[in-house]
């Protein structure tokens, strides 16, 4: 049994989010936040019933906040504003992107800042812990006011209306899915709707995936050049860590150490040590793979630093105070998500830039060290892995065009009350397009040294490079004639995400 991941007041770790998003991990709600809870609903249902509007209580949204809503149509006003607002479109956002999204949503909710009724809570605890997923399309978030056709995609499941996806991945009205885990749909009150929508728990969810995501791909990537340095004949003195003291980055003194310890006590690089070899030094590609990958390192700190932040955070507007004034406010603007959205995006393009260099080498005749062209068979007959590298090139092309910034750009909405928004939505979504691309160049490096390794024998590569060479021949033959590379390429890619290496 999965421990649960509590909900309350005190923060939420990049660790919860994906305990939750991606194995599954059930939601308790605390004492303390069912107390807080209902001390906020308390403060509001004053506000209700009070002559004076307040907005987002008895008032209409955005534009229409000037309208001041009589008690009988505010369940219908309620109603009209998710109904109106899950207005997405595209394809099917991923299981674990909704769930993320769910799962800070909820958590802002259970800190008693919102107003929202307990039993509300409850319901959607109730949701994520059946494992029900509301149909959440790519298109339909600017990333200010929060991510609004997002989370009003799930707060329409909440009240048992559009389609979701239940515990065993079939699309099912939601009301059905709810009627299954004895959930009663949430016929919302004053606020709630509000309560369930203004946030950036989209943006976020992404980010905090995101992160745990490249961190891996990183430590692939210190990995694959290790290999790759080793199979064309590279030096490992360049990765020293008396070097990489004078330039103290935390991220390129990890990665040399890491590249360091992947190459202790290869035959390879110890048979070009002597005074025979005439080589001066290695190329960037082999030689600065610390630096580079270090940097983005670094950078992904700077980004979980933002998401701790975020984790903290409270995103509502308006917010109910700890004494009970209810106040507006401009948290929602997701400009801090989506910087660091779009960073992540350049280092991530970076390290499958170099990667792919570093393959293209291995593959060139003139600059492998004795290598077969392309790491063929019979070259001319063979074309070894020649297309394997157009593969990398393609998506690393790719990878450049999806690290130009979405939060430069603006669009406004709702007549101009909404006169700038983040985009970060969008630097999500392209994030995790990025973060596919990367695994599938890794792939192919991871691919490729293997192949030169092989090759070098019957020198022995480093027991931990060997490793690595070992574990991807469980399922990916040695070098030989050509074959279909497609589906090694995917088996690779299977590897990585496997987190066996």
């Amino acid at each position: 049994m999965r421990q649960p991941v509590e909900l309350g007041p005190k923060p939420l770790t990049l660790e919860d989010v994906h305990a939750v998003a991606r194995d599954g991990a059930p939601v308790e709600i605390t004492a303390a936040a069912r107390e807080a809870v209902t001390t906020a609903r308390g403060h509001i249902d004053q506000l209700a019933t009070a002559e004076r509007p307040t907005y987002g209580v008895s008032t209409g949204f955005g534009a229409l906040a000037v309208r001041h809503i009589p008690p009988d149509r505010r369940a219908q006003l309620q109603r009209s504003l998710i109904r109106s607002h899950a207005a997405g479109s595209g394809p099917e956002v991923e299981r674990e992107v909704v769930r993320a999204l769910m799962l800070l949503r909820l958590r802002t909710l259970s800190t008693g800042h919102t107003g929202v009724r307990l039993s509300t809570v409850d319901a959607m605890a109730g949701m994520l812990n059946a494992g029900i997923t509301p149909i959440v399309h790519e298109y339909g978030s600017l990333g200010c006011s929060g991510d609004l056709a997002p989370l009003s995609a799930s707060a329409l499941a909440l009240m048992g209306e559009g389609m979701v996806r239940n515990s065993r991945d079939e699309l099912v009205p939601a009301a059905e899915a709810l009627a299954e885990a004895g959930i009663e749909p949430v016929q919302l009150a004053e606020k709630e709707g509000l309560a369930l929508i203004n946030g950036t728990d989209g943006m976020l969810g992404m980010l905090s995936l995101a992160i745990a995501d490249f961190t891996r791909l990183l430590d692939i990537a210190d990995l694959t050049a290790a290999m790759s340095v080793e199979a064309l004949l590279g030096t490992d003195r360049v990765f020293e860590p008396e070097l990489h003291a004078l330039r103290p980055h935390p991220g390129q003194n990890l990665s040399a150490a890491r590249m360091l310890a992947f190459l202790k006590n290869s035959e390879i690089v110890a048979s070009h040590r002597g005074p025979d070899c005439t080589r001066v030094q290695d190329a960037y590609s082999l030689r600065c793979s610390p630096q580079v990958h270090g940097a983005a390192r670094d950078t992904v700190a700077y980004a979980a630093t933002v998401a701790d932040r975020e984790l903290a955070s409270v995103i509502d507007n308006p917010v109910v105070l700890a004494d009970g004034r209810v106040e507006s406010n401009g948290n929602f603007h997701g400009a801090p998500v989506a910087y660091v959205l779009d960073f992540l995006a350049i280092p991530l393009a970076d390290v499958a830039s170099i990667a792919e260099r570093r393959t293209d080498r291995m593959l060139d005749v003139s600059r492998s060290h004795g290598l077969p062209p392309f790491l063929a068979d019979d070259p001319g007959v063979d074309s070894g892995h020649m297309i394997a590298q157009y593969t990398q090139a393609a998506i690393v092309s790719e990878l450049k065009r999806l690290a130009v910034p979405a939060s430069v750009d603006s669009i406004p909405s709702s007549a101009m009350q909404e006169d700038h928004v983040s985009m970060g939505w969008s630097a999500a979504r392209k994030l995790r397009k990025a973060v596919d691309g990367l695994t599938t160049v890794l792939a192919v490096e991871l691919l490729t040294a293997a192949r030169a390794l092989d090759l070098r024998a019957p020198l022995k590569p480093a027991p931990a490079t060997a490793a690595a060479v070992a574990k991807l021949r469980e399922t990916v033959p040695g070098p030989g004639p050509d074959r279909h590379l497609a589906p090694e390429i995917a088996a690779a890619e299977a590897l990585i995400r496997s987190g066996a290496l």
